[in-house]
């Protein structure tokens, strides 16, 4: 990556600052870096792995965004959409969307992820029961749930390190 400020280090995924850069620039280059993470072809062995890109993607929002990973049947990334935006403590998810974004792109598999604007990554009770509602729409197109990522400024956390999948 090189933007004139942040260029490529020497070792592989390390980078150089050249010049002074404003915190905010510096939010900006790890938001671009976190999506070339999540980018086509990316393979995600486990959901753990992209829990550091959701939360430089997701923690910032002062409302709830409600995203999809969809993936191929090896689990590679097909592409990182942000599907629903809500409000500070809710966002209206729409089963049908998702499964009709999942069958667009030919997933076989899908992360669902979404953010807690109150920092707390928990999940809640209608997190359980939307992510139960997904996981019966998207399995009749046999597209496998494999982990819903609630996203909060002080971490992530996974249904299926839970057990909830």
């Amino acid at each position: 990556m090189t933007d004139g400020k942040l260029v490529a280090g020497k070792v592989a995924g390390t980078y150089r600052v050249t010049e002074a850069v404003t915190e905010s620039e510096l939010l900006q280059f790890a938001k671009r870096l976190a999506k070339r993470r999540l980018a086509r072809g990316r393979k995600i062995t486990q959901p753990a792995l992209a829990f550091e890109y959701l939360q430089v993607l997701l923690q910032d929002y002062e409302h709830e965004v409600f995203s999809a990973v969809f993936l191929d049947s090896q689990h590679r990334v097909i592409c990182f959409e942000e599907l629903f935006r809500g409000t500070i403590d809710s966002a209206s998810v729409y089963p049908r969307e998702v499964v009709k974004q999942a069958l667009a792109h030919n997933a076989a598999a899908v992360i669902l992820v979404h953010n807690h604007p109150s920092g707390d990554p928990a999940p809640s009770d209608a997190d359980r029961r939307i992510t139960q509602r997904l996981q019966e729409a998207l399995g009749l197109m046999e597209i496998r749930v494999i982990d819903h990522i609630v996203v909060g400024r002080e971490g992530c956390e996974s249904f299926a390190e839970r057990g909830y999948l």
